[in-house]
């Protein structure tokens, strides 16, 4: 019949101590057949005493049917309270369980427990009390064992270790509401005994489980705990909590939180684990946690240029730690590309919605989108706060509020939240106000204070720098951007041996504007060039070096420079370039570049490419797959003494050539391997338009936002057909120069270009004299019938004549000249075993 009080005493809490139970037996008859020590004991009477007789003689008031009114039913059983008889006369009250017992075929009979009903009130006391500390009570309470291993933990401490870095996985959290499985008790462990209901911390699912499913503890309790266990004493630690996101990216602050450990021993002395406890104390300390909140905004805030960023991460540091709802209102010239000439009239300053967060995910405190403009009244405290640059504290909002009249669509809101107190604060930085952010609230039962004033004012100061800073970047960026653009060809030049199509996406704001370029230029020979570089860096240095560079190597291909020397001569210019600014020390010293340089022969059908630290061109043909060829890898621009070399590819009509910079199959998610792949699929089909596949390569190669800047250009090569060329060998004999003049008249003539045959025989004419009287080897004669009428002579001479102003008295010095007025541009370029000098004429525009 229970535990008595002594037995409590003695065995506290052991559920095995049956030897100290008040126990009876009743039969059917009403009988006692069964009294233990523990019944004994609790009532005086020893077992002969009371054995075979009937229960009811044990009563205070000797009535057995007085008492079952008094019973009530819980399941099969009964229980209540009842007085019975002590052997000393006096009476004893006593709460009693009844349970029946099977009896196989015969009659049944019945187990009564009892035990004093003082002690059971007291029990049930300490059991409420047991309940609501480790239940409902701010405490954080939770059990490790000597693994450290949660085997127990309530809703506090859960809250308390929460990581959010690390979300719960696997079965559904057993303190949080519902059992891992049905058949592991209702704590979801198995093998759980029935007082460790909440075994495995809530939360703490997703630090690592061990193989029996428990949550281990973090490396901090962890350590602490095993302290504990080693010495056997309770150990006391206050450890610094760090900030955290919070809803909606809110930012929560860090804190303090204290903690204790101690041992658990069973009654022989073995310790069977550690308890601690846990309490947070940010909240508990007003001065400590402003201190805390102002050293996680200072990690939080700023933590990029971009100004659309910054603005919303201040916003998540006021919401909800100090304001229910929050918004930044900045001035239009803030976001203006260039530095104004003067900032505007505050009372009169357009603002606009920069960012704004509110406790509620809907966001019925919202009059404004973000980007729109406010429009605040004139009598509003966000205009007084800009026109004074002082903040404003509003400490109550009625009818009789001036501006309310003003502007009834924020009453209306005013009034269905409950808001209750404004704060306005200048966003000011350097002297010069750019905004206003202001703060409500409604559900935080406080009016903003003195306190909370001073706090608001230090973070929006802090952000103001960072948005000042994000700023002037973004003027700068701007300008680099503009410098980038205007540096770029406009537009590409027509040209009869390929068609063309190109991008340039600048990186984004926090990465600067970079060095990419490209260029596509006619050479002499109905030859095209087709050139993409990279400057190494970002902003200003590298766009003006970029286009230092691109006009070098303009100049340099106007000489028809083979590839691999252009590229040796590029490098001796970036080299002298460094030593330039390395000498003013003004800037980066430092000066490098990439680039590929190809030329394309449409007479020839074949492309010569030279490659300087950049990647090798991709080749889409039209029945094979995308190629790579392998171009000799030479060395990036600017390290000097090092050789380039070229290569050839024949390529046939219709092909695509790809030039491009590393930001295009480079990024930070992906292998290059992967961007590679990934480039031949946008270039497997290249009969599709050029720009249509310039779209293809932007979505499936670069995300949203590239880290780096990124060139491309892609060509569609076509040939000249050979009834557009005519070649002739001509004899080193001056007698020969007539006979030319009238081959080429003939070809005129089928070409349908008879207007143009007089000034295309002048110029074969002096060109072929001065070959024959200067030059040695075989001197070759070519007509290329293109966009214009091109004629070549070659010879085996290095040496190339140049144009002078001829005395009077000279009997020569006057055919280059010649050729020069006649021509619309002119020129030599050298071959291996020559050189060529050439010569254009524009034709009608029929013809062409």
């Amino acid at each position: 019949m229970g535990v008595s009080g002594a037995a409590y005493s003695a065995f506290p809490g052991d559920p095995l101590a049956m030897t100290s139970a008040a126990v009876a037996i009743v039969d059917s008859e009403g009988l006692i057949v069964r009294w233990s020590p523990g019944a004994q004991e609790l009532l005086g009477r020893p077992a002969p005493e009371v054995l075979r007789r009937p229960v009811g003689s044990l009563l205070a008031g000797g009535d057995p049917a007085a008492v079952v009114p008094r019973l009530r039913r819980i399941g099969r059983d009964w229980e209540g309270v009842v007085a019975l008889r002590h052997r000393d006369g006096h009476t004893v009250r006593l709460a009693v369980r009844v349970c029946p017992l099977a009896a196989g075929t015969g009659p049944p009979e019945w187990l009564v427990a009892a035990c004093d009903a003082a002690e059971r009130r007291r029990r049930e006391m300490d059991a409420a009390l047991a309940r609501g500390l480790l239940e409902r009570s701010p405490l954080g309470v939770a059990v490790l064992d000597t693994a450290m291993r949660y085997r127990w933990g309530n809703a506090a401490m859960a809250a308390m270790e929460e990581d959010p870095a690390e979300p719960a996985r696997g079965p559904a959290r057993a303190g949080a509401g519902g059992a891992e499985d049905p058949r592991r008790g209702a704590a979801g462990t198995q093998g759980a005994d029935p007082g460790a209901a909440g075994m495995g911390l809530p939360g703490t699912a997703g630090r690592g489980r061990t193989r029996g499913g428990r949550a281990r503890a973090s490396p901090v309790v962890s350590r602490q705990a095993r302290q504990t266990l080693l010495s056997g004493h309770c150990h006391v630690t206050l450890d610094a909590v760090p900030p955290r996101p919070g809803p909606r990216g809110a930012l929560c602050p860090g804190g303090s939180r204290l903690r204790a450990f101690f041992p658990l021993k069973d009654a022989s002395g073995r310790t069977l684990g550690i308890c601690y406890t846990a309490v947070d104390l940010t909240g508990r300390d007003p001065a400590r946690q402003r201190l805390a909140l102002l050293n996680a905004a200072s990690e939080h805030i700023g933590t990029s240029l971009d100004l659309d960023r910054t603005v919303r991460e201040l916003a998540e540091v006021l919401v909800p730690q100090i304001a229910d709802f929050v918004a930044v209102d900045l001035l239009d010239v803030v976001r203006a590309r260039g530095m104004p000439a003067a900032w505007p009239e505050r009372r009169a300053a357009t603002l606009r919605r920069a960012a704004h967060l509110s406790i509620h995910e809907d966001e019925p405190d919202r009059v404004v989108g973000e980007g729109e403009p406010t429009r605040y009244p004139v009598r509003s405290p966000q205009r007084r706060c800009l026109a004074t640059g002082e903040p404003l504290r509003v400490s109550a909002v009625g009818l009789t509020t001036p501006w309310v009249a003003d502007d009834p669509i924020r009453w209306h809101k005013l009034i269905r939240l409950g808001v209750h107190t404004h704060l306005v604060v200048p966003l000011r930085a350097r002297g010069v106000t750019m905004g206003v952010v202001t703060l409500m609230r409604w559900k935080n039962p406080d009016c903003f204070d003195e306190d909370d004033l001073l706090l608001v004012t230090e973070l929006v100061a802090r952000a103001a720098v960072c948005v000042d800073n994000a700023r002037r970047y973004a003027r700068e960026h701007q300008a680099a951007l503009t410098l980038q653009t205007s540096l770029l060809p406009p537009a590409l030049p027509a040209h009869s041996a390929v068609e063309v199509a190109h991008r340039y996406l600048p990186a984004d704001a926090e990465s600067g504007v970079g060095g990419d370029w490209y260029d596509v230029i006619p050479l002499s020979g109905a030859r095209v060039a087709l050139v993409v570089g990279d400057v190494v860096g970002h902003g200003l240095h590298a766009a003006a070096g970029m286009g230092r560079l691109r006009a070098a190597v303009q100049t340099l291909a106007d000489l028809d420079l083979a590839p691999d020397e252009l590229l040796a001569r590029l490098d001796d210019l970036v080299v002298r370039l460094s030593e330039e600014a390395e000498a003013a020390a003004a800037g980066p010293t430092e000066v490098g570049a990439t680039c590929v340089y190809a030329v394309y022969d449409p007479i020839a059908r074949k492309i010569v490419v030279a490659r300087a630290g950049h990647p090798s061109p991709a080749i889409a043909h039209l029945d094979e797959p995308v190629e790579f060829p392998d171009i000799p890898a030479g060395p990036p621009l600017g390290l000097g003494g090092l050789p380039f070399e070229c290569a050839e590819v024949p390529v046939e009509e219709g092909s695509v050539i790809a030039l491009y910079t590393d930001g295009l199959i480079e990024a930070s998610d992906r292998d290059v391997d992967v961007g590679m792949e990934r480039l031949c699929f946008t270039l497997a089909h290249p009969d599709r338009p050029l720009e249509e596949i310039c779209d293809v390569m932007v979505r499936t190669l670069l995300p949203d936002r590239p880290r780096d800047d990124v060139a491309f250009l892609i060509a569609r090569t076509h040939v000249l057909s050979s009834d557009r060329v005519a070649y002739w060998e001509v004899p080193a004999d001056p007698a020969q120069v007539h006979v030319a003049r009238g081959a080429v008249a003939g070809q005129l003539s089928r070409w349908g270009l008879g207007e143009a045959a007089f000034s295309t025989e002048l110029i074969v004419s002096e060109l072929l004299t001065n070959a024959i009287r200067h030059a040695c080897g075989p001197i070759g004669l070519r007509l290329i019938h293109e966009r214009t009428l091109i004629c070549e002579v070659s010879d085996g001479a290095s040496t190339s004549p140049h144009l002078k102003r001829a005395h009077s008295t000279d009997e020569g010095g006057r055919g280059l000249f010649l050729v020069a007025q006649v021509a619309l541009r002119w020129g030599t370029r050298y071959t291996g075993c020559g050189k060529t000098i050439w010569a254009e004429q524009q034709l009608p525009r029929g013809d062409a």
